[in-house]
């Protein structure tokens, strides 16, 4: 009842765009709300500090202790850089520090919810084991999972590779993926032998605060290090704090800390600490990992980059591994070589793989099986629903990612960094459309928008079914003329691979009339660059 009651009054000053009178009952909220002019926007505001629960008096009906709970929005302007995600943490980190300075933190999307109340204690285990030296562990790292993912997750949001298989073989741990991980706050303020200078001792880790959270010092403090221009000639997401250079904040400040000698911790425990929500429409999943293609380049192509400062600072196997995520994207080129080059050269009647009865098809072969029974064995041993129908939609998905985000983030990447403008950082959206929700549920995928990242998946398909269907009449002609067939038979296999995997494109494009369906705009474009690929290869 209070929650609805809560919507209500939110649905209600989002409508009218101000809080009116009747929601405000005292001289706290007056002072807050007071702050709200009618140049107050998302980007342009004054830092807001409110303190709803206090530690020192305040008791839950059973007479228990309330833990402090501190309202914080940080001071924006447009004229200021705000570093996203990154700069929000590093406000907290700051307002934190000076208000109470817990020696652990704990960070969490705002789409996650906790789903294990043991996990705080799961976390010191790791962070406060007496039986072991733990001077050098700098945080714990819980997996990221997911609720509301559909029976077969069509667009593979579990991501069981990066988030729960991969990091179990880490050396020195896993990277922080953002959320449900706990920190030691020492090791956000230097290299695990000392603690960078600060501009002021009551933002040190050291620092034991003295008084009332209420107090007018301890207030006006908090409102200064929230400001936008605090940071200004400091340390502050460079060498302290979760660090700026890259629209993957998470990677990088895990990145950064482990060069300077920090390691980390992955507990995966049977109950799943965290559930967080994956989006239901396909380009909402292409433009989340369009943007981490993005922020990986951005740590691939640094003055930090892993293959040379990590391997330098870390080790070869950690500069490696590193090395492995920040040059994720370029998966782009063979995917996208394979997805069109063969394709257009069986449609010309063109081979360039090995024939039947050579020793190298069995290569290819092999190594195609191999990849695949292995990343199969892999998903399903990881257990947590690793079924055939979602590793299937997990590797489809890869090979979508591939030939569409990967594409246009390493585009996008190499755009900025000749400082052409490109599209701003865009927050991926989970709010649910009831026809989509039910789309979704059925495990039918959600096109309905207009992008190029479409065209070219459509593209791909469209070429992928021309050259089988191309490839099998010239192989019927081969062999009814007593001619040799048996150099196609890779590309066929190709093709058809691809066909069978595309079967979803397809059907969105030719056999679908719900909202969902591949745009009109979209399947003609792809099918008229199609035609001309077509026309040139054949003139060629």
């Amino acid at each position: 009842m209070m929650f609805e009651s809560m919507k209500v009054r939110v649905e209600h000053v989002v409508e009218r765009e101000k809080v009116g009178e009747e929601y405000i009952i005292g001289d706290r909220e007056r002072q807050a709300l007071g702050k709200w002019t009618d140049e107050f926007t998302r980007q342009n505001h004054p830092a807001i500090i409110e303190v709803l629960l206090d530690s020192s008096k305040d008791k839950d009906m059973a007479g228990n202790v309330m833990p402090n709970l501190i309202y914080l929005s940080r001071e924006k302007s447009k004229n200021v850089p705000h570093h996203f995600k990154a700069g929000a943490l590093n406000a907290l980190l700051r307002v934190s520090a000076v208000m109470t300075n817990a020696p652990i933190i704990l960070t969490l999307d705002c789409d996650m919810c906790s789903n294990d109340p043991e996990t705080p204690r799961r976390a010191l285990c790791y962070l406060a084991d007496p039986s072991t030296d733990q001077s050098q562990l700098g945080y714990v790292q819980f997996p990221q999972r997911f609720q509301g993912t559909n029976e077969g997750d069509i667009y593979g949001g579990d991501f069981k590779h990066p988030f729960q298989i991969n990091p179990i073989g880490i050396k020195n741990g896993p990277t922080y993926v953002g959320t449900g991980c706990f920190f030691r706050r020492r090791s956000l303020f230097g290299a695990p032998s000392a603690i960078m200078p600060l501009e002021i001792p009551e933002l040190s880790p050291e620092h034991n605060p003295k008084g009332s959270i209420w107090s007018e010092r301890t207030l006006a403090l908090a409102q200064k290090v929230a400001g936008c221009k605090y940071e200004h000639n400091t340390n502050w997401g460079h060498k302290v704090g979760f660090r700026y250079g890259s629209l993957v904040e998470d990677f990088y400040t895990s990145y950064k800390l482990q060069c300077e000698g920090w390691r980390s911790a992955f507990c995966h425990p049977e109950r799943v600490a965290f559930l967080g929500d994956t989006p239901i429409c396909l380009i909402d999943v292409l433009n989340q990992t369009k943007r981490w293609s993005i922020g990986f380049l951005e740590v691939a192509f640094s003055k930090f980059s892993p293959v040379t400062y990590g391997v330098r600072s870390m080790g070869l196997l950690m500069g490696l591994t590193y090395t492995h995520y920040s040059f994720w994207p370029m998966w782009c080129v063979p995917i996208t070589i394979y997805a069109f080059l063969p394709q257009i050269a069986l449609i010309n009647g063109l081979s360039i793989f090995p024939k039947v009865s050579e020793p190298w098809f069995l290569l290819y072969i092999f190594l195609f099986l191999g990849a695949y029974a292995q990343d199969l064995v892999e998903f399903v041993l990881a257990g947590h629903n690793g079924t055939l129908r979602r590793w299937w939609n997990d590797q489809r998905m890869y090979l979508i990612r591939g030939s569409t985000c990967f594409v246009f983030g390493a585009i996008e990447y190499t755009l900025k960094s000749l400082g052409v403008a490109t599209h701003g950082f865009n927050v991926t959206s989970k709010v649910l459309d009831d026809e989509q929700s039910k789309r979704y549920e059925q495990g039918v995928f959600e096109f309905g928008a207009v992008s190029p990242m479409f065209v070219l998946l459509a593209l791909a398909a469209i070429v992928n079914l021309a050259s089988l269907m191309q490839g099998l009449m010239v192989a019927v002609a081969r062999m009814s003329g007593g001619g040799d067939a048996e150099g196609l038979v890779l590309q066929i296999l190709l093709a058809g691979f691809g066909v069978v995997n595309g079967w979803p494109i397809y059907e969105a494009m030719f056999l679908r009339s719900d909202k969902g369906r591949m745009p009109t705009k979209v399947t003609l474009v792809s099918a008229f660059v199609a035609s001309l690929l077509y026309t040139a290869v054949s003139l060629a």
